[in-house]
């Protein structure tokens, strides 16, 4: 997008704001089917955790997208925005068997990643279907918090637990459709992603009624100029061959899933800011803006590096800034970053805002969450309206606590 675009939504809709291009979104979905077109049967399920406005649901649903879910809540986000159950997949973990049978009864592809689950299920509901999530004992991943296919992660049923896995389903008599797995986010190295895969392919072999394999996602983008990025193109070719030649052994063509969320909707995403203050100490020039961790944690939680760019000033002369929220804690974006000098009233982008930054927002100092916009043939389409006081409120309740005095008669 342009930045006399996000300038004049910043002006219309107010800062902070969120703001999702469209036809980024779309471009990243045909990458990646293009990446794989070779394969006959091919299903990408959207993670709606990325980005769980219902408006986005729609428009990935329109472009031929399922849906990967981890609540009952996002299943019937997806639902609302008209995806067909048999196109939604709840793969939770460490959800109660209460909460995977609510969403059985909606008839989505249920995904199970522990033993204890799996045989209770099994038990109560031998003829539904399940997918099992496998962890292959794989580390990979930019972030020890988003690497979750190593063997100390919670996710997953490991890899030495097969003939568990197996034993459950001979006494259940249940129908295992699917093998999962995820290996964890901004994954760099697609030999390391290959090698997972071959050990998903050794535990399909287990099981002779699949439908399909799905291969999970956590695939990089760009977080700034220069920044490597997982090459899909060539995974595309390697996994292709590796897939079909697969399908032939195991004597039926299955379906190859995948349940990208960031490669989506992370780039399509830009987050505006206006700077409050300038603030200079003995060391450091602040730039303060009106925003904080409440909107975008993803800095203090994970350490990423979003790319911020001063669109009110693009021209002007850089300088360093440490770009600070106005949380009562420390709230840092950037440390000592070169940014086009800034100004009292500037508006700030930060790039890469589509995936974890609306979804992972917070009310935290009684902050509102802000609007979010999604850009879409030259126009600006208000999706979520910001929130005001009245949010709030809701659902709290006033209760009067101060004591009365009893009076005794004697």
């Amino acid at each position: 997008m342009k930045k006399e675009q996000l300038l004049n939504i910043a002006q219309e809709f107010g800062s902070p704001v969120y703001v999702y291009d469209a036809h980024k979104i779309e471009s990243q979905y045909k990458r990646l089917t293009s990446a794989f077109s070779n394969v006959k049967n091919l299903k990408i399920n959207y993670a709606a955790k990325a980005l769980s406005n219902i408006s986005v649901l729609k428009f990935l649903k329109n472009l031929g997208s399922g849906l990967d879910t981890v609540s009952i809540q996002e299943v019937q986000l997806g639902l609302l925005a008209g995806c067909k159950a048999q196109d939604i997949i709840f793969a939770p973990n460490g959800v109660s068997l209460e909460e995977i049978e609510e969403v059985a009864k909606l008839g989505v592809q249920i995904n199970i990643d522990n033993l204890s689950i799996l045989e209770q299920f099994g038990s109560k509901h031998p003829d539904i279907p399940v997918c099992i999530r496998i962890n292959p004992h794989v580390m990979a991943g930019g972030n020890t918090n988003i690497s979750v296919g190593h063997i100390d992660s919670k996710f997953g049923i490991s890899i030495h637990q097969i003939p568990h896995i197996l034993r459950i389903v001979e006494n259940t008599k249940m129908h295992i459709n699917g093998i999962h797995m995820h290996t964890g986010s901004d994954i760099l190295d697609i030999d390391v992603f290959l090698y997972a895969s071959e050990i998903l392919f050794e535990t399909a072999k287990n099981f002779k009624n699949l439908e399909f394999i799905d291969f999970g996602s956590g695939f990089k983008v760009p977080y700034k100029k220069g920044d490597i990025e997982t090459n899909i193109e060539e995974l595309g070719k390697k996994l292709t061959s590796r897939f079909n030649e697969f399908c032939k052994s195991y004597g039926k063509e299955l379906t190859l899933a995948f349940e990208p969320g960031k490669f989506l909707v992370s780039e399509a995403g830009f987050f505006l800011a206006k700077v409050n203050v300038v603030k200079q100490t003995t060391s450091t020039v602040f730039a303060q803006v009106d925003s904080g961790f409440n909107h975008l944690i993803r800095p203090m939680l994970y350490g990423s590096q979003h790319e911020i760019v001063n669109i009110s000033n693009p021209e002007g002369r850089e300088r360093f800034y440490s770009v600070v929220g106005y949380i009562c804690e420390t709230d840092t974006f950037a440390n000592n970053r070169r940014i086009n000098e800034i100004n009292e009233g500037d508006i700030l982008a930060f790039k890469n805002a589509g995936a974890y930054c609306f979804t992972m927002a917070s009310n935290y100092n009684s902050r509102f969450r802000p609007a979010e916009v999604l850009w879409y043939n030259k126009k600006a389409h208000l999706i979520r309206k910001h929130e005001t006081f009245d949010d709030l409120l809701a659902n709290q309740v006033t209760v009067d606590l101060s004591e009365k005095k009893s009076t005794v008669k004697k």
